[in-house]
């Protein structure tokens, strides 16, 4: 049975009738409701049984395992009931990875993860090997597994989500870029939400890698009791075994030799947060065999992920930045603290119990955010941290189309950036944070030049 009929859902489905298996379909929404009805259609036709319009009480007996769709919590009322009645449960990521021909190279945190693993599938490529990555960048584990040769290498994206229903997952090779508060509507508590995160090294023994973020406390923490070889990166010193800068280079030390891999200013994509990916890909890569050349052509040629610091347009003296990525308070910091002109920041969505200050801190102290436009639910919280901050250049608007037409006509700004980074999810109002980013830039790419000194949409 395949609770949730969404990417992973429908991709389990798929893998499973390749494989002989008679899947169920079941959503707790239905099939009316549901985006990919065709898509759902298509595979009652080939084979798989229709549950869209039965309880999954009704449907529950005649299975023998089920899969969980990342959206789906471990703890709610179906995985439970399927528990009690002694049928196994299983992820999405899970299930894919039992597919997988090659080595397992996984990656979880809160910020960095779809830049770092589409960084290091570059420098797989750039080294003549093939390669997908896939899961929570939303490419599911699933459909990826179906592309691959025997010996191929997968690069694996994880949520918290995905960690939740793990048992027998085991990457060779597994990261950690950092742990702030998030999710904590689905998980509860941060001890919990950094449990789950520790998780995907839970397997892992010492022929496996695990790499760890030295900058963060957390992280140095949690390497104190690893069964796995444990490798460092940090941008701040010195790491004994790992990925550091040194006098603005790339210094690489995985035990075999100290060497310099190139300038940090030659890595394409900017910023200091970028930096802590690209150590974290380049350490990945060099302890799954790529060779320096490899990586180093990929730090070089890489410009970086979709709706992540972003441009994508500039008119009237205006660029448009596209972070829908920022799905949570210090995701949007990173792109704040990213910015070197006046800017309007487009924030607000869907609440996951986070708190706002300390956004609403780096907002202040950077000196380059001159108004906040809030849309979504979250919008009030976010704009009592701003005042509480002694911040006030606030407006609301009802939408992203507002939002955007409120930034282009805001009084006194005639140049700098618009930036859209939500600090939050995007569930309120949209599907994803891809959606939300393809319709700033639908907007976006809508604005017509200013006539007559007036400026239009």
């Amino acid at each position: 049975m395949i609770a949730g009929l969404a990417r992973s859902g429908l991709a389990a489905a798929e893998l499973l009738l390749r494989h002989g298996a008679v899947p169920t379909l079941y959503d707790a929404k239905p099939l009316e409701q549901l985006a990919a009805k065709d898509r759902i259609a298509r595979l009652i036709g080939a084979g798989c049984q229709d549950g869209t319009a039965k309880t999954a009480e009704e449907l529950m007996p005649g299975c023998d395992l089920l899969v969980l769709s990342p959206a789906v919590p471990i703890d709610s009322a179906l995985p439970v009931l399927a528990r009690e009645m002694d049928i196994p449960v299983m992820g999405e990521l899970e299930l894919g990875s039992l597919f997988a021909k090659g080595p397992v190279f996984a990656l979880t945190g809160t910020n960095g993860k779809t830049t770092t693993v589409s960084l290091l599938g570059e420098m797989i490529r750039a080294s003549g090997r093939n390669t997908a990555v896939c899961g929570n960048i939303g490419y599911p584990v699933c459909a990826a597994v179906a592309e691959l040769a025997e010996g191929d290498p997968i690069v694996i994206e994880v949520s918290s989500f995905q960690l939740e229903s793990v048992r027998t997952f085991h990457p060779k090779i597994s990261a950690i870029t950092n742990i702030t508060p998030d999710h904590l509507d689905r998980h509860g508590s941060m001890a919990r939400y950094i449990a789950l995160k520790k998780r995907i090294f839970e397997n892992q023994d010492a022929e496996d890698v695990a790499i760890l973020n030295a900058d963060d406390p957390l992280l140095r923490q949690m390497g104190e009791d690893l069964r796995s070889q444990t490798l460092w990166f940090s941008v701040e010193g010195p790491v004994k075994d790992g990925a550091f800068l040194r006098d603005g280079r790339v210094v690489l030390n995985t035990g075999k030799h100290e060497r310099v891999l190139l300038k940090a200013d030659e890595i394409r994509i900017p910023g200091r947060h970028n930096l802590q990916n690209a150590l974290a890909a380049a350490l990945m890569a060099a302890a799954g065999g790529v060779s320096d050349q490899a990586i180093v052509r990929a730090l070089r040629e890489f410009a970086g992920v979709e709706h992540r610091i972003e441009t994508v347009r500039t008119i009237d003296g205006i660029t448009y930045i596209n972070d829908s990525k920022g799905t949570n308070p210090e995701s949007t910091m990173v792109a704040v603290n990213a910015m070197m002109r006046d800017t309007v920041l487009l924030a607000g969505g869907y609440d996951k119990k986070t708190g706002f200050d300390e956004l609403a801190a780096a907002i202040v102290s950077s000196g380059r955010i001159v108004h906040v436009v809030l849309f979504g639910q979250t919008a009030e919280k976010i704009e009592e941290a701003l005042r509480a901050a002694g911040f006030h250049g606030i407006s609301r608007a009802k939408d992203m189309f507002e939002a955007v037409d409120l930034a282009r006509r805001l009084e006194g700004f005639t140049g700098g950036n618009v930036l859209l980074s939500p600090a939050c999810a995007s569930f309120d109002q949209f599907s994803d944070y891809e959606q939300r980013g393809r319709q700033f830039k639908e907007y976006v790419f809508a604005l017509k030049e200013e006539v007559h000194g007036h400026k239009r949409v």
